[in-house]
């Protein structure tokens, strides 16, 4: 870890400032790669328009959206976040006093939203700094590169040190697998 921190410096944690566009961003990413994520992401945000919002989103062109390369499924689950939004306050204000835990439980209550976006959303929208996100492939391939462990169990005891700040350490993994 010292030395990704020496190699990439200090890490700031900026929150985004359109939570639902963030929350978005994360179900397009799901099970795809950086690359074709942000083709896809790039498309159907054209779609959308300026302003990602939940009422932009659920006034969208559902083929329009399957055009740019979402499949049916995630039209679904971005619209279906989009309801959520409009119905719950899933606002930084709204999840303020709930932990961690408690977000999960609340983000995955959204179908479409399961466990790796809820952490995504707890790292990049909420600027929670203690997440692990050992759902996420990158992140398990880069402590096999840099520690050697194998199980998710090994990984979570490695990164215990990491505590309160492990949101910092998965971000340096990030920074190192690029």
């Amino acid at each position: 870890m010292a030395d990704l921190i020496d190699a990439h410096g200090r890490i700031e944690f900026v929150p985004a400032d359109n939570e639902f566009e963030r929350l978005s961003v994360s179900i397009i990413n799901q099970q795809l790669s950086t690359a074709s994520a942000a083709a896809i992401r790039e498309r159907a945000f054209d779609v959308v328009g300026d302003d990602v919002t939940p009422t932009a989103v659920l006034a969208a062109d559902e083929d329009a959206l399957r055009d740019a390369g979402l499949s049916a499924t995630k039209v679904d689950y971005l619209r279906n976040a989009a309801e959520a939004f409009r119905n719950r306050d899933l606002t930084r204000e709204g999840l303020a006093d709930l932990s961690d835990e408690e977000v999960v439980s609340a983000l995955t209550e959204i179908k479409g939203i399961g466990e790796w976006s809820a952490h995504m959303y707890l790292i990049f929208t909420l600027g929670r700094e203690d997440v692990l996100p050992l759902g996420d492939l990158a992140v398990r391939r880069g402590f096999e590169e840099l520690y050697g462990a194998e199980s998710r169990s090994e990984m979570r005891d490695i990164a215990a040190q990491w505590r309160p700040y492990r949101s910092y350490g998965t971000r340096y993994i990030w920074e190192g697998s690029d």
